[in-house]
């Protein structure tokens, strides 16, 4: 009757052999194949070094003015641009002014990425019912798997360092505006596609001048939320070698530093609430000139 009781499970010596085979296996492909997939990701790595360096050696004021003039342009709102402003001098008066643009210089690398793709695969599912059932479990797989786990192959493959931290962000933060691309094309009013085929669209010219435009609010929000994802791996990519705000972080855990974790993490927080207002408003203010626009 214990089998009742007892779940059957692969004895020991078969799930040794099992994880040996798999894991000889990754083992020597890594050691094939490794360096030609590092040749790869080497424009990706050339892309964030010199992100990096402008970001590092544009003059603080400048970099200030650049946020405060993105913040007015996108909210028309001088609470937002004075929030900024004094959020990242608070952030350059503690010391943090570096690490924070390299984290800066990370999301934006990031962002850009997984817009570069996100969105082509967005519109590809909206057009395709099949590539939407073939695309959506492998995107609640990424959303759901634990990025501890997936951070395991990408280091095997690439060791430590920018290019794995960069694409474990990625994976984190790409699935959003993938979603949120096809969401925002699949809710286009039928009527005003049926007035763009009236008027002799190609499938093209409907995508780019009916279908893209009207889905851009819904867009938008997916590449806040992108943005907000690419923040949120900061501290865990810092555990493979990306420098910025997420290893002095790191540092506080394992040295029990608690104003060094709590002042970064503050600016980590400060960096997102910026990000979130601008990207926001930007998608507001897309809204808002669209309703008047057929209105």
């Amino acid at each position: 009757m214990d089998w009742l009781w007892t779940f059957p499970q692969l004895d020991e010596d078969s799930m040794r052999a099992l994880r040996m085979t798999i894991d000889d296996s990754f083992r020597g492909f890594t050691r094939t194949y490794g360096d030609a997939i590092q040749q790869i990701f080497e424009p990706l790595r050339y892309f964030l070094i010199q992100s990096e360096w402008l970001m590092l050696n544009t003059p603080w004021f400048v970099v200030i003015l650049a946020i405060a003039a993105l913040a007015w342009l996108a909210s028309r709102k001088w609470t937002i641009v004075l929030g900024s402003v004094i959020t990242l001098l608070l952030i350059g008066y503690f010391g943090m002014w570096e690490d924070t643009m390299r984290t800066v210089s990370m999301i934006f690398v990031c962002t850009v990425i997984s817009l570069v793709l996100g969105i082509p695969i967005g519109i590809v599912m909206a057009r395709s019912n099949r590539v939407q059932s073939i695309i959506s479990p492998v995107l609640d797989v990424m959303q759901t798997l634990p990025s501890f786990v997936y951070l395991i192959p990408v280091v095997m493959l690439l060791g430590i360092g920018r290019v794995p931290g960069l694409l474990a962000v990625v994976i984190y933060a790409i699935p959003p505006i993938i979603r949120l691309t096809n969401l925002g094309i699949r809710l286009v009013d039928k009527e005003v596609l049926e007035a763009s085929d009236a008027f002799g669209s190609s499938s093209w010219q409907k995508l780019y001048n009916v279908q893209l435009p009207l889905a851009l609010p819904t867009i938008m929000a997916g590449i806040n939320q992108t943005i907000m994802m690419a923040l949120a791996m900061v501290v865990i990519a810092s555990m493979i070698g990306v420098q910025g705000l997420g290893q002095p972080v790191l540092r506080a855990i394992n040295n029990q530093y608690f104003t060094m974790g709590m002042f970064n993490g503050l600016a980590i927080v400060g960096i997102a609430i910026i990000f979130d207002r601008i990207s926001q408003a930007f998608g507001k203010r897309i809204q808002k000139h669209q309703e008047h626009a057929h209105g």
